[in-house]
């Protein structure tokens, strides 16, 4: 039954990684160019989506625990799709802002709610099938986003950004086909009973959650910045824009394999915190490259970097609150899609009052804080160890027996997404939120998350 399940799974991550990734890098170009806004209006445009986003996703992600059905999925890729259509007939800004915030938004929670499916499908009632089935499907996102940005430089100069808009509405849509085939729904497996920790393990959660926030603001604020480096400040073509995203996608691939392949021995937060130091690397290296070259090499350290925060946060947060794969999942996702809400203005902002080059090197002190951050919670858990280890082996997701209990409570379904301190007298796990996933992710520029990331 898992195998059977995988397929659909891995096309519809890979269509909707394509869909993601055609428009990602194009859209704050779109807004700038041929809406003429201003880097700062371009900005507020992206910020409201993840506004959006942010209130669809955890919504959707609520109504997927409960439900544990496809709908949310479905909805999620429906509103995109007529989103992009209707930006092919207006370049009014208050239009732009309407569809934004109405349409657009909800295309966010695509990336969590596939991931959410694929845990639940790929673990059954045994548990377990999702270790390795997450990066597989991971890398897919990444060649889906080293794919999509070449098609889209290729159809933005075939046929404008009528045509990728067009484009990118029917591709969204098609990602439907996939879900429908996944038939329905397995129960959750079995999870253990409640118990103490539970505050401990909301401490520690809290830190990492916004560790990843620093981690995906950084990210999606140096994608509004690097387009507009590369093409304002090098003077460089359009198209290398795309060339760039579609080299990190790449060497996200192999990074994404190569965590399949890691020993449980090894501890998931460390590799984490591995990666966020690179990234702040990246920044320097970036602010500091003045031809295409140069640049090309940069997107090595990004995708290495990108690959193992995306594919490790995922099932960290998952480990965490087991018995709730919508809100965990959503809840990483969102940590993406709240980067993606002040990353718009933070980016844009940024570029127009101090210069792309700036503002690079300022999204690199945001992930120098997003190391900070989960250096912190490893300290929190080593100085107050759960009761009782659930993880799975080799991971560091100190998920507490009172997790399970946790997560079925309602009141953690009322627990701030972003940044509130989870509800301590339910016990629960949980205690923030934005992802996506390898990048929307969006918001960037004109990389909208996911998840998505990206």
């Amino acid at each position: 039954m898992t195998r059977s399940r995988l397929p659909p799974l891995l096309a519809g991550v890979l269509l909707l990684g394509i869909a993601d990734s055609m428009i990602g890098p194009y859209l704050v170009l779109f807004g700038t160019d041929a809406a003429r806004l201003t880097p700062l209006q371009a900005g507020v445009f992206m910020s409201l989506i993840a506004a959006s986003g942010l209130a669809v996703s955890t919504w959707l992600g609520r109504r997927f625990d409960r439900s544990n059905g496809r709908w949310p999925a479905l909805v999620a890729v429906a509103a995109p799709a007529a989103g992009y259509l209707a930006l092919t007939t207006t370049t009014s800004y208050a239009l732009l802002l309407l569809i934004a915030a109405g349409l657009l938004g909800a295309g966010m929670a695509a990336f969590p709610q596939l991931f959410a499916l694929a845990r639940t499908h790929l673990d059954g009632r045994s548990g377990g099938g999702s270790r390795r089935g997450t990066p597989l499907l991971r890398s897919v996102w990444s060649l889906a986003w080293a794919i999509g940005p070449m098609i889209g430089a290729a159809v933005l100069a075939w046929q404008g950004y009528r045509g990728l808009l067009a484009l990118t509405a029917l591709a969204f849509a098609v990602v439907a086909l996939p879900v429908l085939l996944l038939g329905p729904t397995p129960a959750p497996a079995p999870h253990p009973a409640a118990g103490g920790g539970g505050r401990r393990t909301g401490r520690t959660v809290l830190l990492a959650a916004g560790s990843f926030t620093m981690f995906h603001t950084a990210m999606l604020a140096g994608s509004v910045a690097l387009p507009l480096y590369v093409t304002r400040t090098l003077d460089l073509p359009d198209g290398d824009v795309g060339l760039l995203f579609s080299v990190c996608a790449l060497v996200e691939i192999p990074a994404a394999l190569a965590l399949v392949l890691l020993p449980a021995r090894v501890r998931r937060r460390r590799m984490i915190l591995a990666g966020m130091v690179v990234f702040v690397g990246y920044f320097a290296l970036v602010a500091a490259s003045v031809n295409l070259p140069q640049l090309v090499g940069t997107q090595v350290a990004r995708g290495v970097a990108i690959a193992v925060v995306g594919a490790l946060g995922i099932t960290l947060m998952q480990d965490l609150m087991p018995g709730a794969t919508g809100r965990a999942t959503t809840m990483f996702a969102n940590t993406l899609t709240f980067g993606s809400l002040v990353s718009g203005v933070l980016g844009g902002g940024a570029v127009q009052a101090l210069g792309p080059r700036a503002a690079l090197l300022l999204c690199g002190a945001l992930a120098a804080a997003g190391c900070v951050l989960l250096a912190l919670a490893r300290q929190a858990h080593d100085a107050d160890p759960p009761e009782h280890d659930t993880g799975p082996p080799g991971g560091d997701a100190d998920p507490p027996a009172g997790n399970g209990k946790a997560a079925a409570d309602p009141a953690v379904i009322a627990a701030d997404p972003v940044a509130g301190a989870p509800d301590t007298a339910a016990g629960t796990a949980e205690s923030t939120r934005p992802r996506p996933g390898t990048e929307a992710p969006p918001a960037r520029a004109g990389t909208r998350s996911r998840t998505r990331e990206r």
